[in-house]
């Protein structure tokens, strides 16, 4: 079950994407609203969620430095685009986190790496 939810969230997420990027000539879809306070204790327990996820994922130890850019959007919850600046070692990365946010489940979509300025 938690597969088959995952697999639509994200299915949806990257056809929300692509089909708005067609129409608007921009990436990520209408809708998606700038995150105002990147501070936002919610907004870092996101953010952290990713990295963490990651972490279990690939086997890192990226640490969360700051958020820098968000946005969000509405879709059976809240799905959470956020470009975050991790510490790996010494060394500070920045990285694209998609999140969706149910209220019972959270699943981690997206995570790449961000190459040049944000």
């Amino acid at each position: 079950m938690r597969l088959l939810v995952l697999a639509a969230v994200a299915t949806t997420v990257l056809l929300l994407q692509g089909s708005a990027a067609k129409v608007a000539g921009k990436e990520g879809p209408s809708g998606w609203e700038p995150i105002k306070d990147l501070s936002d204790p919610h907004v870092r327990e996101i953010a952290e969620f990713a990295i963490n996820k990651h972490n279990e994922d690939a086997q890192t130890k990226l640490a969360l430095d700051k958020v820098v850019k968000g946005e969000t959007v509405g879709f059976l919850g809240t799905i959470y685009k956020l470009i975050v600046e991790v510490k790996d070692g010494a060394n500070p990365k920045s990285y694209e986190a998609v999140v969706w946010d149910g209220k019972l489940v959270r699943f981690l979509v997206l995570f790449k790496a961000v190459e040049g300025n944000v």
